[in-house]
């Protein structure tokens, strides 16, 4: 026996040894049950991070739009005739005092970008061609902050000038228009302006694609809201603040405030169920792992039981029996979350390798930092630990001299 290493330590490993092909099985097991949950954590985090990336980059996370008409009481005499809710006809409403609502903005702090834009109905004429389409005014220097418009760019760029306009690849290509050709804008009040395509992009969404974007001021005399817009959308520093960023915002009057969580509520609740999900998988793998080390252990205390008696006997307190036990579980905990990470990383490697797109890209990043490593290692120990808690105490209660007559 080393000197050098405690008692403990030596007899629980003198134990691994003797039944090597029962610890093998187990460490196999534990690290299976490891490399699952490095792999999955890393697939999760990677989904959604890229669902997140998706929404978050090419919406904003807050809009600031007008309030909703308030209902307007007809009356004749004393008589109550109606209650109704009567929008202007063909035309957006509009953010009154913007320039305002976006300055006292811009200075909450998390605020990163406030865009001015307007949102409308119009239609793109082109020869016998009539299409509607979202029309979208924007002003560049703010909100090609705000989205990832140039990302998106395939020909020409997102900038653009009074004369010029964005247009989808899909509906460039039903058109039949390329990079400088005119197109006639017409809004659903009648008004007609001639732009020059200075763009074309895909958002890989045929929704998205059906959209234009002009200059503000372009959009302004196009849907008769000179000076005015239809909403201002906001970027944030930390997404997952826009809530109650939204709710500070609120605070001024004559505004209504919407952000991406309350806009994307169905999305967090499908969100919600997958990590509760992946929770319980966890759970499970882990209980698989607990039990199985449990099990090797209790047939060790039975096979050993006459060991354990003579040690008692020669002097071995409890406690210290105890502590071989429980050492035991945390090394075939240890041992099997080192192997199972190594195996998780080699099944990140050749997720990599075959989860691509068409042009040789991966669908999303995959990656497990060595945090997760770190956290699973630790979680495999503790549990192995604990596992291990209901065997030592089994050894630690043998009645010696039962153990050395049985």
């Amino acid at each position: 026996m080393n000197p050098l290493l405690p008692f403990e330590w030596v007899l629980a490993t003198r134990f691994l040894r003797e039944g090597l092909l029962q610890t093998l099985f187990i460490i196999s097991g534990v690290a299976l049950g490891v490399s699952v949950i490095v792999f999955m954590s890393a697939l999760l985090t990677g989904l959604q991070g890229s669902i997140f990336k998706t929404l978050l980059d090419f919406q904003p996370q807050i809009v600031i739009s007008p309030p909703d008409q308030a209902p307007r009481i007809l009356r004749q005499g004393d008589a109550e005739l109606a209650t109704l809710v009567q929008p202007s006809a063909q035309r957006p409403p509009s953010l009154d005092q913007w320039q305002k609502v976006r300055d006292t903005t811009l200075a909450i702090p998390g605020v990163l970008v406030v865009a001015p834009v307007i949102e409308d109905a119009a239609f793109i004429v082109r020869g016998d061609a009539n299409t509607g389409v979202g029309l979208r005014g924007i002003e560049p220097d703010s909100y090609l902050r705000l989205i990832a418009l140039k990302e998106k760019i395939i020909e020409g760029r997102a900038e653009l000038t009074s004369s010029d306009v964005l247009i989808g690849r899909q509906m460039a290509e039903d058109l039949g228009v390329k990079l400088g050709d005119k197109l006639t804008l017409r809004s659903a009040t009648g008004t007609s302006i001639v732009l020059f395509v200075s763009g074309i992009f895909d958002f890989g969404n045929r929704g998205q694609n059906t959209s234009v974007y002009v200059a503000l001021r372009t959009a302004q005399s196009l849907v008769g809201l000179p000076g005015s817009i239809s909403s201002l959308q906001i970027k944030v520093a930390v997404p997952f603040e826009a809530e109650a960023l939204a709710q500070q915002i609120e605070a001024q009057p004559g505004i209504k405030v919407e952000s991406w969580i309350e806009t994307n509520a169905e999305f967090f609740r499908a969100l919600s169920g997958q990590t509760m999900s992946f929770f319980v998988i966890r759970l499970f793998v882990g209980l698989t792992a607990a039990l199985g080390i449990a099990s090797v252990l209790v047939v060790s205390v039975v096979q050993k039981s006459k060991e354990i008696g003579i040690l008692r006997a020669t002097g071995t307190t409890r406690g210290q029996i105890l502590g071989v036990f429980l050492l035991q579980g945390a090394i075939l905990g240890l041992l099997g979350s080192l192997f199972g990470s190594i195996l998780g990383w080699l099944f990140l490697i050749a997720w990599r390798g075959f989860a691509v797109n068409d042009a040789g890209e991966p669908f999303f990043d995959l990656e497990a930092g060595p945090v997760l490593y770190l956290i699973v290692a630790a979680g495999a120990t503790v549990v192995g630990t604990l596992s291990a808690l209901f065997p030592a105490q089994r050894a630690a209660r043998l009645d010696p001299a039962v153990a050395i007559r049985g």
